[in-house]
């Protein structure tokens, strides 16, 4: 299956790896977990000298531990998780790696916006089913949530805040309650959670003030919040992760040499100081500058170089990429870019040369197609 699925949930990804962690776990586990809480940080973080495994077990999440270990020991209670973070910081990564850790089943999903309704959380009803036979528990459709409650394992709810009211309120209940009544029904009329259910939900603190939790809501919740990646070589290692993913994917065979790696890590952070020190929202990039939006840049760039250049990713490139996929409001984002590449590239291109002198010359190219 992991073949032909265009992107493979965690659990079918690592099934090998987490089948091996089953087989050897020996430590206690919460309800019917898969793994113990131990093996599920190990899982994730990757494991260590000290461990005393037979295999190397990968690193697939770059953070402060102590946000993985409370967010396991918050599933392995009956409070629900949040977890709060600025775009790209790896929130829904770290839900579906716990998910396929502790569940075997990252993909019970419900995806919130403001279309999202409470039957997207509880059940709905197939028509034809309901025309021809009545309502009945056969006619019923169940929302992901309601599955994980039936199964006992982990639901996952993305952008939480960007849901109305009435969904949250719903939430509620069944995060109190651990059941979900169905009125339409005289009997089998209540599907109970069984043990070893749990909610991960994620939200975008910039969407603060679109529709914000009640207090009851965060109740419900033990919060981690997760800080933008602001440490080098921690982004480094995220990048380099999610480039070779890129490249297997893709079956390219491409390298990604280290200087245009500094050169994409030292942009994005003198364009993040930029927009720190900016007085406006006109002096600010749209762009949030996460990890992940560097990820795209230097995904565009090697998929541009594959297809249109001679497999090489070059400097100018990376610059094309940079600037395209940063610059989204015109005027605006265009005259802060062409800024940047005066006051930062340009002195670094006469200072170090090579690659940051390719690059300068790459953006004012790209930056001149779109002005």
């Amino acid at each position: 299956m992991t073949d032909t699925a265009l992107r493979a949930p965690a659990e079918l990804k690592y099934a090998e790896e987490l089948d091996w962690l089953e087989s050897i776990d020996d430590g206690p586990k919460p309800f019917a977990w898969r793994l113990s809480p131990k093996m599920v940080r190990l899982f994730i973080l990757g494991s260590e000298r000290s461990d005393g495994l037979d295999r190397q077990i990968d690193q697939k999440w770059f953070g402060d531990r102590s946000f993985v270990e409370r967010s396991i020991v918050t599933l392995a209670s009956d409070r629900g998780l949040l977890l709060i973070g600025d775009p790209g910081t790896g929130k829904s990564w770290l839900a579906e790696l716990l998910s396929a850790a502790i569940s075997r089943n990252s993909t019970l999903v419900v995806q919130g916006t403001a279309g999202t309704t409470e039957d997207h959380i509880k059940y709905s009803w197939n028509i034809s089913m309901v025309i021809a036979k009545g309502q009945s528990r056969e006619s019923m459709i169940p929302s992901p949530i309601m599955t994980a409650m039936e199964q006992g394992v982990i639901g996952r709810f993305e952008e939480l805040t960007r849901s109305t009211s009435d969904v949250q309120d719903a939430l509620i209940s069944i995060l109190s309650e651990k059941y979900v009544s169905i009125p339409e029904l005289d009997d089998d009329n209540v599907v109970f959670a069984k043990p070893g259910f749990s909610i991960i939900a994620t939200a975008n603190s910039r969407d603060r003030g679109v529709n914000d939790l009640s207090s009851a809501l965060k109740r419900r919740f033990n919060f981690v919040r997760i800080p933008v990646v602001t440490n080098k070589r921690s982004e480094a290692e995220i990048v380099r992760f999610r480039t070779a993913e890129l490249l297997r994917r893709h079956q390219i065979e491409l390298e990604l040499p280290p200087t245009l790696l500094d050169i994409l890590l030292d942009s994005f952070a003198d364009l993040r100081s930029a927009a720190a020190a900016a007085t406006s929202d006109d002096e600010k990039l749209e762009s949030a500058l996460s990890t992940a939006e560097q990820i795209g840049v230097l995904e565009d760039a090697i998929l541009h170089s594959q297809f249109f250049g001679d497999r090489t990713l070059r400097a100018e490139t990376l610059a094309g990429s940079l600037v395209g996929s940063l610059a989204r409001r015109a005027p605006e984002d265009l005259a802060i870019l062409n800024k940047f590449w005066h006051g930062v590239v340009e002195p670094r291109s006469k200072d170090a040369g090579g690659d940051w002198s390719e690059f300068l010359e790459g953006g004012r190219a790209a930056i001149a197609r779109l002005s």
